[in-house]
């Protein structure tokens, strides 16, 4: 399987409501997480943000990943995708974010995550 293959696999977990079960496979030990916000390191750490932002959630509406592409040699993985969630309280949103994932050994070790913040 390749890296590009497993990130589709990823996205269609996720797209399913199994983000949890899809990080346990695909995130490696090491694994750090960088975006706008701040940049957390280890799977404990990235796991409970990933538990936090599920918890946040009232309702998932649907997410679309509009582009995928492998920089094979690099082993570099780009998602572009859209979200349509709403949080706890009511506020709706539609979010667009770029992914960049560094896959070692058929887990990602790096990923950062590029959006608008607000």
């Amino acid at each position: 399987m390749t890296n590009l293959e497993r990130a589709k696999d990823l996205y269609d977990k996720v797209a399913q409501g199994q983000l949890m079960e899809a990080f346990e496979v695909y995130y490696a030990e090491n694994i750090v997480m960088t975006e706008p916000r701040g940049t957390r390191e280890g799977k404990e750490a990235c796991r409970k943000s990933e538990e936090e932002f599920l918890a946040s959630v009232e309702a998932f509406h649907g997410m679309e990943v509009k582009a995928i592409a492998e920089d094979s040699n690099k082993e570099k993985v780009l998602i572009e995708v859209f979200m349509d969630l709403t949080f706890k309280g009511g506020q709706r949103v539609q979010m667009e974010q770029v992914a960049v994932q560094a896959w070692e050994n058929g887990q990602i070790v790096h990923e950062r995550f590029y959006y608008n913040a607000g």
